[in-house]
């Protein structure tokens, strides 16, 4: 099974070959520190062994401190990383025997340092996001830039939902729901309201308009109608005079209730209306009637169609609008986000209100969810291979980890001469 090992960054294999070859040079370095101080222990101690003045004794004992200060420091530089010479000498190579210590211990400073209540309270007060989010949105291209970005967030939920799903939750969720529910109580209750108001008396009118306008230029018909209805012995020239008489009556009427607001008609008409929302409330059959008519209207074709297509047609025009950038939806949009960043700057309540909403939703998934956040770190170094990971560390530190062998050998060699010079003064 392959091993897990942290990933690069982006452009990270020339960088991390660039790191390589750093790391190299410096181990060189290093390494020419320690061979240097040995070369130098050798010759001055032939030099000493050869009768040399007392000088070289200084130099011996600066060089061989210097040298088991850059062994030293060299043993604990590798053993961080893997067990030096290859011996499993106890306690070395730290970091792959430790990783999953190591993992557990940084999620631990994490969760205790960066996601405590007081932290976070304190860095977004600080920080004051509604003031820089709203002087941000207040720009008009970076709220073009938030409406694109959101036009684009749909356009990939529309594409991605499944139409069929989307419906079937429309006609369970929506069509369902208006089924169940009895339409008379509500429609009672919004005619009620609507005559309450007057709103009616305009559709009242243009009924009475066009039944007198209907009257006026259909004189035939009524003839037509009244000499129908007229008895076969009677004689034609009555029936037409009886159609006319009856004409005229019908054509009075209805001017009347056209131009007559307080017509009786128009009063009956009112008082029926009233009556009907009551009823539509109250009156258990009105009621059982409403919802006969509800459910024929509801297993219609047509409306079963426009159902059917309903998702569709929503979906089109949402993709139309969201790519469309001067369509009304992201005109609408674009100038909602520019008002929300004005008012963010100008308002301190409404600035207010949303720091501290943004403050309890952090110190929320701080309080709850800290524990899967730092369990990320820990798992995921959990996952890494142990070389991989000590190679990877190196290669980020490594290079700086070798100036402590370097001033381990100046070091050492410095506290060499000290030691010898004391010695010899005091002996």
């Amino acid at each position: 099974m392959e091993q897990l090992t942290p990933a690069n960054p982006p452009g990270g294999l020339a960088n991390e070959a660039a790191k390589r070859r750093g790391l190299r040079r410096m181990k060189l370095v290093a390494l020419s520190f320690l061979l240097g101080a040995t070369v130098i222990f050798l010759l001055t101690s032939w030099a000493q062994a050869a009768g040399w003045p007392g000088w070289v004794g200084y130099v011996r004992a600066a060089s061989e401190a210097g040298m088991v200060g850059a062994l030293a420091d060299w043993f604990a530089v590798t053993a961080l990383f893997r067990y030096p010479l290859r011996l499993p000498i106890p306690h070395t190579a730290i970091i792959p025997n430790k990783k999953d210590q190591l993992g557990g211990s940084l999620g631990e400073f994490v969760g205790a340092n960066f996601l405590s209540e007081q932290v976070v309270r304190d860095k977004l007060r600080r920080i004051g996001i509604a003031r820089r989010v709203g002087g941000w949105l207040s720009q008009p291209d970076n709220a073009d830039r938030v409406t694109s970005e959101l036009s684009t967030v749909v356009k990939g939920l529309v594409t991605v939902l499944r139409d069929e799903d989307v419906q079937a939750v429309l006609e369970h969720a929506v069509v369902r729901r208006i089924v169940e529910k009895p339409w008379g109580p509500p429609l009672g209750q919004l005619l009620e309201r609507v005559f309450a108001d007057g709103a009616h008396y305009r559709l009242v009118d243009l009924m009475c308009d066009r039944s007198y306008e209907w009257v006026r230029d259909n004189h035939a018909t009524v003839l037509r109608v009244v000499s129908d209805r007229a008895p076969s012995w009677s004689p034609k020239f009555v029936d037409a005079m009886l159609a006319d008489k009856v004409y005229g009556e019908i054509l009075t009427f209805a001017w009347a209730v056209k131009t007559d607001v307080n017509h009786p008609m128009r009063l009956a008409l009112d008082k029926f209306l009233a009556e009907f929302a009551h009823d539509l409330q109250k009156d258990p059959e009105t009621m059982a009637r409403a919802e006969v008519v509800k459910d024929q209207i509801l297993a219609h074709p047509d409306v079963q169609r426009l159902i059917g297509s309903a998702w569709t047609t929503a979906k089109g025009m949402l993709l139309s609008a969201a790519e469309d950038p001067s369509s009304e939806l992201r005109r609408r949009v674009r100038d909602g986000l520019r008002s929300l960043g004005v008012r963010l700057l100008d308002e301190d309540s409404l600035r207010s209100k949303v720091d501290n909403w943004l403050e309890s939703t952090a110190v929320y998934l701080v309080i709850n969810y800290s524990r899967e956040i730092t369990t990320i770190i820990t798992d995921t170094v959990e996952r890494w291979d142990a070389e991989e990971t000590s190679r990877k560390i190196e290669l980020q530190v490594g290079r700086d980890l070798q100036f402590i062998r370097i001033n381990g050998t100046v070091v050492g060699a410095l506290a060499g001469l000290l030691i010898y010079t004391v010695a010899q003064l005091l002996f």
